[in-house]
């Protein structure tokens, strides 16, 4: 992202906290500069893991500084590598506390192992945290049979359980974070980032821009 797409998320979601009051932790990706699986085929897929891991923190420090200038001063990066320089270690209690004291957490680093994804670490993160909800933020609006960035006749699955996205295949994440959250009961609900502004809608029952994947059949 740009530093102006950063400054424009981080305005949403303090309007968005100001509005609903919610707790929210914040996990980040790196795939705007490098994501393990577009390794070439020659790379160690370990070291490849490594560079995407980094590439969050990255991610990280842009959008919690985002977040310090908007008047959000008491965000919290939290990493789960080893960079005290730059952010707090992860630690489950820590995180929890943060969250009690209604502050903002950005956490990056994915698990801190190769071989996990982002999603990976999301579903793990809201089981540890006691998260009510995991919030995917895509670039389509939300999950489809088949990718509507190829296939025009896709079609938008507005509910699915847990078991479908597995045996479907269902790519919106990867069938790690499907089976943790399915694991957890902890509902996902998938939407595009275009519409982050619409999230109060959902504390009231609104999920009809979205996905909504839970344990029901």
């Amino acid at each position: 992202m740009s530093f102006p797409r950063y400054d424009e998320v981080a305005r949403q979601i303090l309007e968005i906290v100001k509005q609903t009051g919610i707790e929210l932790a914040m996990v980040v990706g790196g795939g705007n500069i490098f994501r393990g699986r577009e390794r070439a085929d020659y790379v160690d897929q370990n070291e490849a893991d490594s560079i995407g891991m980094l590439a969050t923190i990255m991610n990280g420090i842009a959008l919690r500084e985002a977040f310090v200038r908007n008047g959000a001063e008491d965000t919290r990066l939290m990493t789960t590598i080893h960079l005290p320089e730059l952010a707090e270690p992860y630690i489950r209690l820590k995180a929890k506390h943060h969250l009690d004291e209604h502050r903002l957490i950005v956490l990056a680093g994915g698990l801190g192992r190769p071989g996990f994804s982002t999603d990976s670490a999301v579903a793990q993160f809201a089981s540890e945290l006691g998260c009510e909800m995991v919030l995917k933020a895509s670039t389509v609006d939300g999950i489809y049979n088949c990718d509507p960035r190829k296939y025009s006749e896709a079609q938008k699955l507005k509910k699915i359980s847990f078991k479908y996205a597995l045996q479907n295949g269902l790519e919106a994440m990867d069938s790690t974070a499907f089976a943790m959250c399915m694991r957890s009961n902890i509902p996902i609900f998938v939407f595009d980032i275009l519409d982050l502004d619409k999230l109060p809608e959902i504390l009231k029952g609104n999920f009809s821009f979205g996905t909504l994947v839970n344990g029901e059949v």
